[in-house]
């Protein structure tokens, strides 16, 4: 190098040095700094105890969320530990407070509260938290984890299923309680950030919430500004706490999220409201004591080992990684001691409440252990006997309205359709204000809430049932699928299942609805053929305690027809058979049994022996016995063909290559109901025709 380059060089050194030195200084302002601290109460160490536990699983995971706890203990702790009624040695009582966590993602918030209150949830858990096998998962999940009541993870789902257990506990209180026996009397609450009030669900759930004054319902929003792309500013500038005053709620702010008695306090205004649900903002600092605070690189992101000592002497935690200090065990031991307490006294309620109310207490009882006792059902006549031709949304309307009396656990309504839906219990009035001992709910053109608050219900011990179109069940998606993983007994009512709609067109003709249902696991299709068929889809529907059912119903008229006891249950059955062996099997479900009866008897008159099959649930089919799918569909006849106005994605399995399937893979058309299906080539000469291709 030159003398005169040398000495350029020796010139920026320093200015290098400076800036470096600068832009370290601008850095660390931005930094909590450690500095000297009092010595803390116990009570402060017992909110960093949430924060040490939370930084030492994600960072041992080496992924997580652990922003939004280390922000949101303060208001975690002051829920667990002093307000809500809860009982760590039986998760499963029935008057316990509810929380949710709709904010999901900050799981650790929820587990290490868990493990310090007394859950069964073992610091070897904490340890694999987000490990295969582990119940500390990425994502709470109800039934997987003791004390945790909802699945959460997709954002806004919380906050509008906790909509639906206020409800729960309201319809409960209304219809079981009695005079000086308050078996049900118990608030629901939950801590939703930025993301769940943004997302449209919310919007739609608190919207209803505060139209029925559900004042058991608490709401602590996690105001930290921040969201994954940065700051809320550059999406979200509305003023959340007007919004919710608009939605008629009940609502307060509190300016320090590390303020546990300005928490308390609000939460104790809130319980004293009684006719609007509330809404506290607290301001918290996402990441809270770490070198991230306050931004959006805290949300999602495990910290190293050293941030995380970093943080951990920054907040004064000065005891090991993945253990609890002393006072702070027996700090939170009163909680265990306390929920036993409270318990106890209602359990000497509930056994005076059994002598003052005999047949209520039995009755709940059942309800609350999944019971359903032997259902009585019509069986009706079929059209050659004189019975009715009519759509099996109007069956639906019977056979809901025989279950009704019997199981008063059903609860629900449509959004916004019921005249079309035929969904109305019957002898009952609507929900409203003050007026939680009807069964009828009306959710208002709110799809996606509607399917969040049945999982709420369902959550609560109850049996749901709500409906819309079947076109329109893409809306609530996200929340179906929520009730297949969370197994719980929704009942959906699809109706206008296909294109036999007619007149309205391709935006309200399902095409591809049915078979994208049947793709979620745990969710059971029916698509009923008939009034019996229907009957006994809502038997099994409602007798469920394990997965959610989305009946699929027609509009249009059709017969009604001879169906076996219990045929729905199995899932397929021989509807009407051959004499002898069948050359030929026409499988069909819902309107399209008839149809396929029908071409039957024209394909028999031409020397094709033929089975019809009935199919209104594969789910309940693929359930079965080797054996018996052989004998519906023995693996011998070749010649098959598959029979369903919908999308013919999927039948693959049960026609083979040899076989076919008569569907419809593009958008429908405007026009008269059975022009279309004959444009579409539903009928009897179609069929027979790509029959008589199959037999040869």
């Amino acid at each position: 190098m030159s003398t005169a380059k040398k000495k350029a060089s020796s010139k920026k050194a320093p200015a290098k040095k400076a800036l470096a030195k600068k832009a370290l200084a601008k850095k660390s302002a931005t930094k909590p700094k450690a500095v000297k601290k009092p010595k803390q109460s116990t009570q402060e160490r017992a909110i960093n105890s949430i924060r040490a536990l939370t930084l030492d699983a994600t960072t041992q995971a080496g992924s997580g969320h652990p922003g939004m706890p280390l922000g949101c203990a303060p208001m975690a702790y002051t829920l667990f530990t002093k307000v809500m009624n809860h009982n760590p040695s039986n998760p499963n009582w029935i008057n316990r407070d509810r929380f949710v966590q709709s904010a999901g993602h900050g799981s650790m918030l929820s587990y290490s509260l868990l493990h310090l209150t007394g859950y069964k949830v073992s610091m070897s858990e904490i340890k694999n938290h987000r490990q295969l096998g582990s119940i500390t998962a990425g994502h709470p999940e109800v039934g997987h984890t003791p004390g945790v009541e909802m699945t959460t993870g997709p954002l806004g789902q919380g906050i509008s299923s906790a909509v639906g257990m206020a409800i729960a506990e309201a319809y409960l209180a209304a219809n079981f309680n009695v005079a000086r026996h308050k078996i049900f009397d118990h608030f629901t609450y939950v801590i939703a950030g930025d993301g769940c009030l943004m997302e449209g669900i919310s919007s739609e759930a608190s919207s209803l919430a505060g139209h029925l004054g559900l004042g058991k319902l608490i709401v602590l929003y996690d105001d930290n500004s921040i969201t994954i792309d940065g700051s809320t500013d550059i999406t979200f500038t509305e003023d959340t706490v007007k919004r919710y005053e608009a939605y008629g709620w009940h609502t307060q702010s509190v300016a320090d999220g590390n303020d546990v008695t300005a928490i308390q306090k609000a939460i104790k205004a809130a319980q004293g409201e009684k006719s609007k649900p509330s809404l506290i903002a607290i301001k918290t600092i996402i990441g809270f004591g770490t070198d991230v605070q306050g931004t959006d690189e805290a949300h999602g992101k495990a910290l190293k080992a050293d941030q995380k000592a970093e943080a951990k002497e920054r907040l004064g935690i000065d005891w090991a990684s993945f253990s609890v200090p002393k006072d702070v065990s027996k700090h939170y031991g009163s909680v265990k001691t306390k929920g036993k307490q409270t318990e106890a006294k209602w359990n000497t309620l509930f056994k005076s409440y059994k002598k003052a109310a005999p047949e209520k207490a039995k009755q709940l009882t059942r309800i609350l252990a999944g019971e359903v006792p032997e259902l009585d059902l019509p069986v009706f006549p079929t059209t050659k006997n004189g019975g009715t031709d009519d759509a099996t949304r109007n069956w639906s309307s019977k056979a809901l309205n025989v279950l009704a009396p019997q199981l008063p656990e059903i609860i629900g309504g449509s959004a916004d359709l019921a005249g079309s839906t035929k969904n109305t219990i019957l002898n009952s009035g609507h929900m409203q204000t003050g007026k939680f001992k009807e069964r009828n709910i009306n959710f208002g053109v709110r799809e996606h809430a509607m399917g969040a608050i049945a999982n709420g219900i369902a959550l609560h011990g109850l049996k749901p049932q709500v409906a819309t179109f079947l076109i329109f069940s893409d809306y609530l998606r996200p929340s179906i699928r929520l009730a297949a993983l969370m197994k719980q007994p929704v009942t959906y009512v699809f109706t206008h299942d296909s294109i036999g709609v007619g007149g309205d067109g391709p935006t309200h003709q399902p095409i591809e609805q049915v078979m994208s249902l049947r793709a979620i696991p745990n969710l059971n299709v029916i698509r009923p053929a008939d009034a019996n068929e229907t009957v006994q889809a809502w038997a099994c529907a409602v007798s469920s305690n394990t997965s959610p059912t989305a009946l699929c119903l027609t509009r249009q008229k059709v017969p009604t027809l001879k169906v076996p006891k219990d045929s729905v249950k199995k899932g397929a059955y021989v509807a009407a058979d051959s004499k002898g062996t069948p050359k030929l099997i026409l499988i069909a479900t819902g309107s399209e049994v008839a149809l396929a009866l029908d071409a039957k008897e024209a394909l028999d008159a031409k020397g094709i022996a033929t089975r019809v099959v009935s199919m209104p649930c594969m789910e309940y089919f693929e359930a079965q016995n080797a054996a018996y799918k052989e004998k519906v569909l023995p693996s011998k006849v070749k010649a098959r063909v598959a029979i369903e106005a919908g999308s013919s994605l999927g039948w693959e399995r049960y026609v083979s290559s040899e076989g076919t399937v008569l569907g419809i893979d593009r958008f429908g058309e405007s026009g008269e109901g059975n022009a279309i299906f004959e444009a579409f080539g539903f009928t009897v000469e179609n069929i027979t025709k790509i029959a008589q291709t199959l037999v040869k």
